[in-house]
């Protein structure tokens, strides 16, 4: 493969989106994510990564198993960074937010309490942010440049966006840099036909 087409954007179809999970994500968000990147980038376009391969319990009960550490992961093409009630807890995971940290010049897409692991990896400095109206003061303590309640916003190659189903705002984002924006439209028809 050449160098050229290892470059997230050029709608190759094997790059990899990778998505960090932690015990309390949400599996809508998480869902939402996952689903955009199968539609636009096909089976395995996404890996789920933790510090260790342990089963998580997410915020609805379900078990989810980390399909890789984050020190084995290839290189992804992009990140994904679904929020839910763990959150806060996972941001104070030295190993994530070296991770995210590591990775932040990547196209991103973070929803809900997934800002506040940007937030805490240092990778939000100087950016216009969106997310929870509950994150606001917090995210001003992060040198944010502006921060709006309640709305998704893009600013450069990140995409921040509330809770739930504004999800898919940030994995439409994130596809549409690493597939292309016509794959990425197409899978945000495909999940929500109504819009």
């Amino acid at each position: 493969m050449t160098a050229d087409t290892e470059r997230p954007g050029n709608g190759s179809a094997g790059h990899v989106v990778a998505v960090p999970i932690y015990a309390g994500v949400s599996e809508l968000e998480l869902g939402i994510m996952v689903a955009v990147c199968r539609l636009c980038g096909g089976e395995g376009a996404t890996r789920t990564v933790n510090r260790s391969r342990a089963s998580i319990l997410t915020a609805g009960g379900l078990v989810s198993t980390p399909h890789v550490l984050y020190a084995a992961l290839p290189r992804p093409a992009g990140l994904l960074i679904p929020g839910g009630p763990g959150a806060a807890r996972a941001a104070r995971d030295p190993l994530l937010r070296a991770f995210l940290a590591s990775h932040a010049a990547l196209p991103v897409g973070a929803s809900g309490s997934g800002v506040l692991l940007c937030a805490e990896a240092d990778t939000l400095t100087g950016k216009v942010v969106g997310g929870p109206a509950e994150l606001v003061d917090t995210l001003w303590g992060h040198g944010v440049s502006d921060v709006r309640p309640d709305q998704s916003v893009t600013d450069g190659t990140l995409c921040t966006t509330p809770a739930g189903f504004a999800a898919l705002h940030a994995a439409v984002h994130v596809a549409g840099l690493v597939w292309g924006a016509e794959a990425a439209q197409d899978a945000a028809r495909r999940l929500n036909p109504f819009s």
